[in-house]
Order: C-alpha cells, then sequence, then structure tokens
C-alpha cells in the first residue's frame, strides 16, 4: 500500500491553481486580458469566491511568500478569543492558593461572574503562563488554607473485599472508612452488607473512634452518592439513616463530583496504602482475624506511617500539632 503522508502534491495543486488564478486576475485589472473584462466573469468562469481568493491574494502580495496561499489553521471562532488579562489574572490567583483546574473553574462559576471558563478553558490559561503544574510550596499552602484544623473536613467511603478474603469460605465483606482531611488520622470497620443502616451504624463507630483517640469533631464530610450514603430522591433525605445521623451531629453533609473519585481522593489513597499492605495477596482464617489485623494495621497507619502528603509526618504528629495551635 502506498504511503502518502508525505504526499506534497496537494500543495503543488494548491500552487499551481493560484499562481494561474492571479496570473489572470492582474491581467484584468491591467485591462490586458483577451478574453474577460470584468473581474466578475473571471470569477464565474473559474467557479472562484472572491472573498476567498482576495483573502489568499491580498496575504500573498503582503508577505510575497507563496506559503500564504496555502489553507491555514482557522482562528478563534465566535466567543472563544483569549479572555480578558483580569480574568486571567482571577484564575493564577486562584491557582497560588493550589487549586486544581476543576477547583477554580467550580469556583469562579460559584462567584456568579460573566467569566466562567470551562476545566480546560483554565488549564490554556496556566499553561499559557507556566501554571500548569503546581509546586511542592503551592501544594502545602493549599493544605494550610482551606484545611487549618482537624475536624474541618472528613472523609468516608466503602471498599469492596474479595470472596475469597477469608480462606474457604465465599462471602460479601465490605469495610468502611472515616479519614480526617488535614492530619490523615483514619479509622476503618468490616462490614457484613452495605445497607444504609449498616453503614450508617459503622459510620458512627468510626468517627467516635476518632473522637475517643484524638478528639476529633467532624464539621463537615464528603461522601459519594452511592445508595449506602444517601437516597435516590432528594426531598427524603431525613429519612435516610447516614443523612439522618448527620443531621442529628449537626455535620454539613458534601457530596462528591458526579464520574470523579478524585473529590474523594485521600480516602481513596487510603484504601489502595491498604490494599498494598494488608489486603493483596492474603487470605484471612476468619473473619474474626480479618478485624483484628485491621485494627492492628489502623494503629500502624496513624502512629508509625510516615504519609508523603503531609511532608513525610504522620498523622499522630499532625494531631499533636493541631492541639498545640
Amino acid at each position: 500500500m502506498r504511503i502518502n503522508t508525505n504526499d506534497l502534491t496537494l500543495k503543488r495543486n494548491y500552487l499551481s491553481k493560484y499562481r494561474f488564478l492571479i496570473k489572470e486576475y492582474e491581467q484584468i485589472k491591467d485591462g490586458k486580458h483577451p478574453k474577460f473584462k470584468l473581474v466578475k466573469d473571471f470569477y464565474s468562469a473559474h467557479d472562484t469566491d472572491a472573498r476567498s481568493f482576495l483573502k489568499y491574494y491580498n496575504r500573498f502580495k503582503q508577505s510575497g511568500s507563496e506559503l500564504d496561499l496555502l489553507p491555514a489553521k482557522r482562528g478563534p471562532r465566535y466567543r472563544t478569543r483569549r479572555p480578558d488579562l483580569q480574568d486571567e489574572q482571577k484564575v493564577l490567583d486562584l491557582r497560588k492558593l493550589g487549586n486544581s483546574k476543576f477547583e477554580i473553574a467550580s469556583q469562579l462559576k460559584q462567584k456568579s461572574d460573566k467569566f466562567t471558563p470551562s476545566a480546560s478553558g483554565v488549564y490554556n490559561i496556566l499553561r499559557r503562563y507556566g501554571q500548569n503544574r503546581l509546586e511542592s510550596a503551592e501544594k502545602e499552602v493549599k493544605r494550610k488554607i482551606i484545611k487549618e484544623r482537624m475536624g474541618q473536613l472528613g472523609h468516608i467511603d466503602c471498599h469492596h473485599l474479595s470472596k475469597s478474603v477469608i480462606r474457604g469460605e465465599n462471602r460479601k465483606l465490605y469495610l468502611i472508612c472515616v479519614l480526617d482531611d488535614y492530619s490523615r488520622l483514619a479509622w476503618a470497620e468490616v462490614m457484613e452488607d452495605i445497607t444504609a443502616l449498616t453503614t450508617m451504624f459503622a459510620a458512627m463507630r468510626c468517627m467516635q473512634m476518632l473522637k475517643q483517640e484524638f478528639g476529633i469533631l467532624f464539621e463537615e464530610m464528603i461522601a459519594d452518592n452511592g445508595p449506602e450514603f444517601g437516597p435516590s430522591i432528594s426531598r427524603n433525605k431525613q429519612n435516610h439513616p447516614f443523612e439522618r445521623m448527620l443531621m442529628e451531629t449537626g455535620i454539613k453533609r458534601r457530596y462528591t463530583q458526579a464520574y470523579r473519585p478524585q473529590t474523594n481522593g485521600k480516602v481513596e489513597r487510603f484504601w489502595r496504602t491498604l490494599k498494598e499492605d494488608l489486603i493483596e495477596d492474603t487470605d484471612f482464617d476468619s473473619l474474626e482475624e480479618l478485624q483484628d489485623e485491621l485494627l492492628k494495621y489502623i494503629v500502624y497507619y496513624n502512629w508509625e506511617r510516615p504519609h508523603q502528603g503531609i511532608n513525610g509526618k504522620k498523622p499522630a504528629e499532625m494531631a499533636n500539632i493541631n492541639n498545640k495551635k
């Protein structure tokens, strides 16, 4: 099969056509053409659009380069031009606080500003100014500004275990984890089902352990839109166990962004760490052994394991820093 990736036939045809048309056009303008007296007859005879021809002709005359006779990339379409410098500065100011492109786009929309770019539009601005990658210092600024203390925001999620996690059994088991955003302190429990009521009681026990051990009282809790955390119909929130529990304890409910698990990324990262350290390529003799090993791991995770996301500190150390403020 012929490979025509570098075939210049189309380019040569364009140039040959325009050389001919330009020669004819200039003869008409000089009054020397043997057949046409009017330019409109020339356009009609050669089936040429006047605006298109003159656009390329004027480009060629100004530059003197035949390359300007070739089709070029289209310019920006209506309402897709570069934003004003003031609008771009708004994006850069939010970036200095460590926000991602999605967070910047969301915050600008919430301000009811006329300037409401999409996430890709924000990225284009950041890339133009060389700000499309966060530096370590900017990540630290975001952590300090948005999460200033323990309990300001909690993450909660459920995780499905393999049916073979208990040796010789084929049963469904689940994990639930509550994690503090500021300190990364976490508590997890095993659940034998994932119904709304079971999830609510397990969540309460995890929150109670974090309060008992570290004094954490959550102000907000973020969870996905799964049925264990909320009803399918928003008007029935007060009848859903988990939603009602948050209402009764004065905790504000926050929702993850649809199709974006990164919104709950810290607890998602906890699952990955737990899987690599404890669950992967392992099975247990009984449910009791699994529960016991999970408790031992939680103690290790909170008191002994350094975390890159908090500059190599241990979650328990973050709790001490928080209590000294």
